[in-house]
């Protein structure tokens, strides 16, 4: 490690430089956000500090965006948070508010777009103790790669009666031969053999570092067959091109391999998206990694969070090449801003997962088994606490010194 005065480093070959006290931006978050922020800090600091003494340290920057950028700033994305967040290629955040149906777009996907963070990765685990509507529950155990530049969020959409709408409803008249009602808004839905192919490429080597049995392509593409039929075939492509000795077909399996993975090989395989709902409530255990577009990607992992002891105990990453934002997978949850009262394990499992990308995997480790210890306790937030018989209900404070204690 090297000092090089806090700030991280990328390489031409790829390869993260971090130095012993690196300088990590953090944009607290909307609603909940001081709260849960506030305790996930003090998990992290508390376990670099006891995995590795005065040798490691991380060094905190408030970045601002949300409701606090917009007061101090005047902007809910100020041009120096992101400007902060690409000099120093690491950053957590908690959640950030975006309005529906009106009003600004959605900071984390402008985030993601202004630094190229293209996949979001969710791991998805259950967690012993914790309640889950599934039978199985321990037979969770997924990671979600969702695309996350491309598809519906790329925000190209446009209001019903607008002039840009009227010129496409014509063009699509006049092309096509099939008339837009007139009323209608209108949505493009980019995706591309690009975008595809980095995202099913970290998909994959994820799964071969990780000794991961499957890679599986989740779309939609017997409906929309040039962009999400689409993904699947650039999905198949870039495997077969870049992991050819590395992976065995699904469909070739049992015809050329008895059924049986051969050692040291994934399987690739694909799946429609409203099937996967079904396979991954009646046969979680089949599914290791999942790649997927942008809005599948955000409903699956939604639903596999619920299955695993819902959001509040869900991780989250954003990464790019040479960029990576850790962040809360829950919304801001207004109502309870203030009150020290919601689960911050999202958060304090996202620090853990930063932590594993800097390569401190003792301190990560360490946050896991302690979060794992005091879910075990059954000292837990209200959300948990309400399903599980015989637990304390304790604040979002307690439950992180709970964390703590057990570091």
């Amino acid at each position: 490690m090297t000092m090089n005065n806090g700030m991280i480093t990328y390489s031409k070959t790829g390869k993260l430089n971090v130095p012993a006290y690196p300088i990590i931006p953090f944009i607290e978050g909307d609603g909940v956000g001081p709260d849960t922020w506030k305790a996930s800090q003090g998990v992290i600091d508390e376990a670099v500090s006891k995995s590795y003494g005065d040798r490691r340290k991380v060094r905190w920057l408030e970045v601002l965006a949300g409701g606090k950028g917009f007061h101090q700033t005047g902007s809910w994305l100020p041009e120096e948070t992101v400007r902060r967040i690409k000099a120093h290629r690491v950053a957590i955040k908690g959640p950030l508010t975006t309005p529906v149906g009106k009003g600004i777009r959605s900071i984390n996907v402008r985030i993601r777009q202004e630094l190229d963070l293209y996949a979001c990765l969710r791991p998805v685990k259950y967690i012993p103790g914790v309640p889950s509507p599934m039978k199985r529950p321990e037979d969770i155990d997924m990671v979600v790669f969702r695309e996350n530049t491309e598809d519906v969020y790329m925000g190209l959409e446009w209001e019903a009666g607008s002039a840009i709408v009227r010129k496409i409803g014509d063009l699509v008249q006049q092309e096509d031969g099939r008339r837009i009602r007139s009323d209608a808004g209108i949505g493009l839905k980019p995706i591309s053999r690009f975008g595809t192919h980095r995202l099913v490429r970290m998909a994959v080597e994820y799964a071969l570092e990780h000794q991961k049995r499957s890679v599986t392509l989740v779309h939609k593409g017997n409906i929309m067959k040039y962009t999400e039929g689409a993904f699947r075939t650039w999905g198949y492509e870039v495997a077969k091109k870049s992991f050819g000795k590395s992976i065995v077909i699904e469909e070739d399996l049992a015809k050329e391999h008895g059924g049986k993975i051969p050692k040291g090989k994934i399987v690739m395989k694909d799946r429609i998206a409203d099937a996967m709902f079904q396979q991954i409530l009646l046969r979680p255990g089949e599914y290791d990694v999942l790649a997927m577009p942008n809005l599948n990607g955000d409903y699956m992992s939604d639903a596999l969070a619920a299955m695993a002891g819902g959001l509040g105990m869900a991780p989250g990453a954003n990464i790019g090449n040479g960029y990576a934002l850790f962040e809360a997978t829950h919304g801001t949850a207004p109502k309870y801003a203030g009150q020290d009262k919601v689960n911050p394990g999202s958060l304090i499992l996202s620090g853990a997962m930063m932590l594993d990308y800097l390569g401190w995997k003792e301190a990560a480790d360490r946050i896991r088994k302690g979060l794992l210890k005091a879910v075990e306790e059954k000292r837990v937030t209200y959300d948990l606490a309400r399903q599980m018989q015989g637990a304390v209900e304790v604040k979002c404070s307690e439950f992180a010194a709970a964390v703590i204690g057990n570091l």
